[in-house]
């Protein structure tokens, strides 16, 4: 007889073994299903979470992956869940790249997010590391030195003013007109922020290190670490399938979920960088733990 599990977690980032963990120990039957990628495992380390300050990303799943390991209940795979649909009147199917076809009771959306960023020559190999979108998470790492924000608009203003509690020394770097108004642009200046409106050729700098900024003029000015804008995207079409809300976020397209990370469809549950807290690896882990309780209290009947 095909099993039926109690919920199958799809991700297993640190939204999604953080719910497997809480499942496993509720004695839930759960199956997570991962196809990696998570989109912090090029940082050097994860940066102001308690107890794992600077441990590299995939040190922390592997960590994960062998804590649930202890629990007899929980199944980790590895593959790509392809297709979400309702199985019945209460219950979902799966299937996974390759054929294999799974049920559950419950579905908790852990798939994270694509994080896009200009096309600026050197960004993609100093990414999370000397290049970044989260100052909370390496400011420390460039701390006092040339940093820099590659943005123009409102958004630019308050990057530049954010990473200004990490170096006096910051410059927004627009790559053409940086589009602000007179308020934004009598905030920067008050703050000592720099402006550099010319077109952007490239970064500089040995491996993932930074140096400078290459202009299309051929000048170069130094700098250390530089901060970017991003937009998310959902890296997987399982909401879409499923038929969850979603909502506009300021970084992107979100999973609406409730006060348990429950989603508009009964059963389903989202936690991590496709639902609304602030992107970071605090948030999901609380997020999945959260969502995880959540599915517990449903399969309750509370």
């Amino acid at each position: 007889m095909t099993k039926t599990w109690d919920c199958i977690v799809v991700g297993a980032g640190a939204a999604g073994l953080s719910a497997a963990l809480v499942l496993g120990r509720a004695r839930r039957a759960t199956l997570v299903v991962d196809a990696g990628g998570q989109s912090n495992r090029p940082a050097h380390g994860i940066g102001g979470l308690i107890g794992h300050d600077g441990r590299p990303p995939a040190d922390l799943y592997a960590g994960g992956r062998a804590e649930l390991a202890a629990y007899p209940s929980v199944e980790v795979r590895a593959g790509e869940v392809v297709r979400a649909a309702p199985d019945g009147a209460d219950g979902f199917a799966l299937e996974l790249a390759g054929g294999a076809r799974e049920t559950a009771r419950h579905v908790l959306l852990a798939t994270g997010m694509d994080y896009r960023f200009a096309d600026v020559a050197g960004i993609e190999e100093r990414w999370g590391r000397s290049v970044f979108h989260c100052p909370f998470c390496h400011g420390w790492e460039v701390r006092d030195g040339a940093l820099g924000v590659l943005d123009r608009g409102e958004t630019a203003v308050h990057r530049a003013l954010l990473l200004r509690m990490w170096s006096d020394d910051v410059t927004v770097y627009a790559n053409g007109p940086v589009d602000l108004d007179a308020d934004g642009a009598d905030r920067l200046a008050a703050a000592g922020v720099g402006i550099d409106e010319r077109p952007v050729a490239g970064l500089r700098g040995p491996g993932d290190a930074l140096t400078a900024i290459a202009f299309a003029d051929g000048d170069e000015r130094a700098c250390d670490g530089l901060l970017v804008a991003v937009t998310l995207h959902q890296r997987s079409r399982l909401a879409e399938q499923l038929g969850v809300r979603t909502i506009a976020g300021h970084l992107g397209q979100l999973v609406e979920v409730d006060t348990w990370l429950r989603t508009s469809v009964p059963g389903v549950s989202a936690a991590g960088d496709v639902t609304p807290p602030p992107p970071s690896v605090a948030s999901a882990i609380a997020s999945g733990s959260f969502a995880a309780v959540g599915i517990v209290q449903r399969m309750a009947g509370l």
